[in-house]
């Protein structure tokens, strides 16, 4: 189990570790020698190795390690390996993981903490204002650990922090790790960018096919395989192809409406991966606001028929229907307007086959022959998933196994383990197991003949059920279309033109919206509308009265229990029980890391794996090259020619040229350092910052060794620009402003907005109290509007340009154009600066040209403004989510938050207090608005 003890350099006493693979030792022997970017191949156990390499720290015992970009499942899965590792190797002198992710951590207990050493997990928001405020001491940290180093990018947190460690301290270690080669792939040499960012110079790749991995998974102690190609039926294939059909023409639309982009990879293989729609979205952007609204439209598209191609394989066929049905509603026109607003993929032919396909595999109608054919009745058709049946055939497999061999004497339980791709599937499989030998049976036989097929797993119960909850879900959504219908007809009809002055007939759409609501005419299934495009259909009445008698309840399935969506848990002791191991069917998701823990606990002999995952299949044959005396035995079921075996094998092609670019990037990498690899300043960089720029022309120039000083709010932490001001050699000083954002000298203080923001800030009144309060406090304040970089420099995609009604009536005339409100803004405020940035580099470049002539801030009046002369500024926690909250209440203003924060514990307590009550805080006026803002009644007041 565990490996021999590995030398260290700084350990007087063995550590036992649990890296039993030559991988894994070779790797972790790596890691204690110097400093690197480690980037694995998925499932191989990143996470193994990180908290080995952590335990040979802590147990040293006076060591002081941050974790840096952990996310909190990894932090329950560290603190929980550290616990276990410390209990295993008795080492007296560990402390664990001390993870410092909530807001309530006083800034006292901090300092004591870190003071104390050991090993913290810290979000990088706290952690980067510790790192300013020296609460941490950058030159006390033995070594930082970086995960997820493929997130990190110039702008980040991650590598501000970074940044600042590599400053002040050049003998502390710095391992990043990461398990996603994709990143380091894209853009011109992406590798080098990457290490550049993270102070590294050296990088360890260890693919798959790297000799000592393979040496160590292909052994003696290989994983049975059984691969089960599963074909899919005709109806699938048929609906899979029309989709596919849709994605292939939107994607030729798509490239036809904008030739100016780079489209090589805009192809339908491409389509296939995770991160297609998002890529194309990347890439349409910056001018998202110039693009048509048939562009966006189809994007749009691109994620919901990319959503049903993985419906298909995974969803029973009346879940799939009823998803068809939501999304075909959702797609459609809204009550009340007049324009054609369908997804172009609903006019093709391809879009009326998913629908009729889609139908036909839950039920179908008897037409009577005659004149006037018209469905007769229905019958239910409850087509199964082809897995479902193979699923069954390995589990009687699996049971004849164990009943007729004899039990092999090793470490696995006998436990079964079923793994699928999301909790649904897993609800779905639950259901079906449970269910598959109960028969509904919807007529008696006069003689009781046994019929073989009969003992044959089957869904129908399940089936039945889900159908049954379907027509039910129909019926209502049916009422809800007809009530939205008489209330568009009302809307169309009373519907007046201000630009032309008069009424007009909308008689043509008042047609087609009668044509979609009645299903008239329409023939047996999904009809057209008269422009072109497919129109919802409602089944009659008597249609569905035949369908529901048919899959009336029967006795047997009275018998059952119902389906559980949420069990209160009440009576646990009656009904909760443990279970032996032995008799045991796990069903479980796979989520990343997390399986590896559950390989470990469950000692599973049977793995079958309902859909592909590459990950996992490597995780499996880690578990069992680990460990010699369990034997595994893996079932891999996937769809002939789908869609699920196209998007597990271009998963495995795209990982491999990942990992062989990046081997040939590093073969020919140069990595070029400006300064020292340690982040040590320029020096001719200090010697011009030592010219005094204050003294007018002539006079002899002074040195001063002071740089220049920012006053930073903490919660602008969020955006990038503190990190771009530190890279221009200025000191940052993180407080908690009342006023003002960046405090730039005594006189400029500076409100940063991105558009999102100066749109909700204008809404709610916020910046209008904000701009009065900087007035009260400095000399010169500025609003600063900042755009996001990767867009353009323009307000034009916040103007109103629809032409609807709203946009152009008289009495709305400017309430909704963002241009308008600034200029609002500068008649209230007439000496308030606008600064117009177009991203946050540009803006490190303004407040740097704003400093020049200018004396440097005092960071206790910074803090200072805002709040009242005989009130202390208190000790400040990080947690500002409800305080903002509470700033949007009206009532509440800039001078009484300070009294509602101070006298109660949280927003509920002030949402369920009395006027009177609130009268001691806040004054009478304030507390009737912020009483009649809780218990406003939104049903009334709609």
């Amino acid at each position: 189990m565990s490996a021999p003890p590995q030398q260290q350099q700084q350990q007087p006493q063995p550590v036992k570790l649990s890296l039993p693979l030559v991988y894994q030792q070779k790797l972790f022997e790596e890691l204690r020698q110097e400093d690197e970017l480690v980037i694995l191949a998925r499932g191989l156990g990143l996470i193994r190795l990180v908290t080995n390499l952590l335990h040979s720290y802590d147990a040293a015992g006076n060591n002081l390690i941050v974790i840096v970009n952990a996310e909190d499942r990894e932090n329950a899965w560290i603190g929980e390996a550290l616990a276990e590792h410390a209990a295993i190797s008795m080492s007296p002198k560990a402390r664990g993981l001390t993870v410092v992710n909530t807001d309530f951590t006083s800034v006292g207990a901090r300092e004591k903490m870190y003071t104390h050493g050991g090993i913290f997990s810290i979000t990088s928001r706290i952690l980067v204002v510790d790192l300013l405020t020296s609460l941490i001491n950058p030159e006390t940290i033995t070594g930082i650990i970086l995960l997820h180093a493929d997130r990190v990018v110039a702008t980040s947190l991650e590598a501000f922090i970074l940044r600042i460690y590599r400053q002040k301290n050049k003998a502390g270690f710095l391992k990043a790790f990461s398990d996603n080669p994709d990143p380091f792939t894209v853009g011109f040499s992406p590798l080098a960018t990457m290490m550049r960012n993270l102070f590294l110079r050296k990088a360890s790749l260890w693919p798959r096919f790297h000799m000592h991995v393979a040496q160590s998974l292909e052994g003696k102690k290989k994983a049975e395989v059984i691969e089960l190609e599963v074909p899919m039926t005709d109806a699938m294939k048929e609906i899979q192809t029309a989709i596919m059909e849709c994605v292939e023409v939107s994607i030729h639309e798509l490239k036809k409406g904008n030739s100016g982009l780079e489209m090589d990879n805009w192809n339908l293989d491409s389509a296939l991966l995770k991160n297609f729609d998002v890529m194309v979205r990347r890439q349409l952007e910056p001018n998202w606001h110039r693009v048509s609204w048939k562009t966006k439209q189809i994007v749009n598209d691109l994620t919901v028929l990319r959503g049903m191609l993985q419906s298909v394989v995974a969803l029973d066929a009346v879940s799939f229907l009823q998803q068809l049905d939501t999304i075909h509603a959702a797609h459609s026109p809204q009550p009340g307007s007049t324009r054609q607003t369908q997804s172009p993929w609903l006019f093709l032919d391809a879009a009326q086959t998913i629908f009729d396909t889609a139908k036909r595999r839950v039920y179908t109608g008897k037409q009577k022959a005659g004149p006037d054919t018209h469905i007769d009745s229905l019958r239910p058709v409850l087509e199964e998933q082809p897995k479902w049946a193979i699923l069954a055939e390995v589990l009687e497999e699996i049971d004849r196994d164990l009943f007729f061999e004899p039990a092999t004497r090793d470490d696995s339980n006998g436990t079964i383990l079923i793994m699928c791709s999301d909790t649904n599937t897993c609800r779905q499989l639950r259901d079906y197991l449970q269910t598959m030998h109960v028969r509904p049976r919807t007529e008696k036989k006069v003689e009781e003949i046994h019929d073989p097929e009969q003992d044959r797993p089957s869904a129908a119960f399940m089936m039945r059920r889900k159908l049954r909850n379907y027509l039910k879900w129909k019926r209502e959504f049916a009422q809800v279309s007809a009530t939205l219908f008489s209330e568009n007809q009302k809307a169309l009809n009373g519907a007046v033109d201000p630009r032309l002055g008069q009424s007009k007939s909308r008689a043509s759409a008042n047609k087609r919206r009668r044509v979609r609501g009645g299903g008239s005419g329409m023939g047996a299934g999904y009809g057209r509308l008269e422009n072109g495009s497919i129109g919802q259909y409602f089944e009659k009445p008597g249609e569905m009265s035949d369908l529901m008698a048919e899959i009336q309840i029967t006795e047997e399935e009275a018998k059952q229990k119902d389906d559980v969506v949420a069990d209160p848990l009440e009576n646990m002791d009656d009904y909760y029980q443990m279970y032996e191991m032995q008799d045991l069917v796990v069903i479980h998701s796979y989520e990343g890391d997390q399986d590896e823990h559950v390989l470990e606990e469950v000692k599973p002999k049977y793995i079958i794996m309902y859909e592909p995952d590459a990950s996992f299949i490597r995780r499996v044959e880690v578990y069992r090259s680990s460990h010699n005396d369990r034997n595994v035995r893996v079932y891999f079921l996937y769809y002939g020619g789908s869609v699920e075996e196209q998007r597990y094998l271009s998963m495995v092609r795209r990982e491999k040229d990942a990992f062989t670019r990046l081997i040939k990037e590093r073969a020919s990498m140069s990595v070029v350092m400006t300064t020292d690899a340690h982040g040590i300043e320029d020096p001719q960089e200090a010697f011009l910052r030592t010219v005094n720029t204050r003294i007018a022309g002539g006079g002899r120039l002074a040195a001063t060794a002071q740089p220049p000083r920012v006053v930073v709010d903490v919660r602008e932490f969020r955006s990038s620009l503190p990190s771009l001001l530190h890279g221009r050699s200025m000191v940052i000083v993180p407080c908690m402003l009342t006023v003002g954002d960046y405090i730039l000298s005594p006189n400029i203080c500076v409100e940063r907005k991105s558009v999102s923001d100066l749109i909700s800030s204008f809404k709610d009144g916020r910046l209008y109290a904000q701009a009065e309060t900087m007035f009260q406090h400095y000399k010169s304040p500025m609003l600063l509007i900042e755009f996001d970089q990767n867009k353009s420099f323009t307000l034009e995609p916040f103007a109103d340009f629809s032409g609807s009604l709203a946009s152009v009536s008289t009495a709305n005339a400017g309430a909704n154009d963002l241009q308008s409100k600034i200029v609002l803004l500068t008649l209230a405020f007439p000496k308030l600066r606008i600064i117009w940035s177009s991203s946050p580099y540009e803006t490190a470049e303004i407040f740097e040209r704003l400093k020049t002539q200018e004396d440097e801030p005092d960071p206790i009046a910074a803090v200072q403004a805002g709040l009242d002369k005989d009130m202390v500024a208190e000790e400040q926690t990080f947690h500002t989510e409800p305080q903002e909250m509470l700033a949007a209440v009206p009532g509440v203003t800039m001078k009484n938050i300070k009294n509602l924060t101070l006298e109660t514990e949280n927003i509920k307590e002030v949402a369920n207090m009395e006027v009177a009550e609130l009268d001691k805080f806040v004054g009478k006026e304030a507390a009737r608005q912020i009483h009649g803002f809780f218990n406003k009644d939104l049903i009334e007041d709609s």
